[in-house]
């Protein structure tokens, strides 16, 4: 049965994988088409890259770290308030800041929690 579910996440892998390079292929097509190129699609190229960064680490380690899909969150979220405009009521930016805010302390929370400086460590120092 392991053998079954390894094999289906490999295979599903290799789909997110092909899918990322057409949907890279696309966006590349569509700002020669129309001859721009806005931070919006800048942003979702680095959107593109750190699901080709998360599929590389899944690849190697049969595991992700929490800190790649909260980096594509944040990325997603500057994307979604650059392609809202000004338009938009300052009081959703508000809650799209705050989910900004509240996904960069968990990256923080992640990288430092084993640090000695924080005190979060475990790991009991044997003399």
């Amino acid at each position: 049965m392991e053998k079954i579910v390894k094999q289906i996440q490999l295979l599903t892998l290799i789909l997110i994988l092909v899918s990322t390079v057409i949907a890279i292929g696309s966006e590349l097509l569509h700002m020669v088409n129309i001859q721009k190129v806005t931070l919006a699609d800048l942003l979702l190229l680095f959107l593109y890259l750190e699901v080709l960064a998360m599929i590389r680490v899944f690849w190697e380690s049969q595991s992700i770290q929490i800190t790649l899909p909260l980096f594509i969150a944040i990325t997603a979220l500057a994307r979604f308030i650059i392609l809202q405009g000004k338009s938009i009521n300052p009081e959703i930016l508000v809650y799209e800041a705050s989910a900004i805010l509240l996904i960069a302390i968990a990256i923080l929370v992640l990288r430092f929690r084993n640090s000695p400086i924080v005190g979060l460590d475990k790991k009991k120092k044997k003399k």
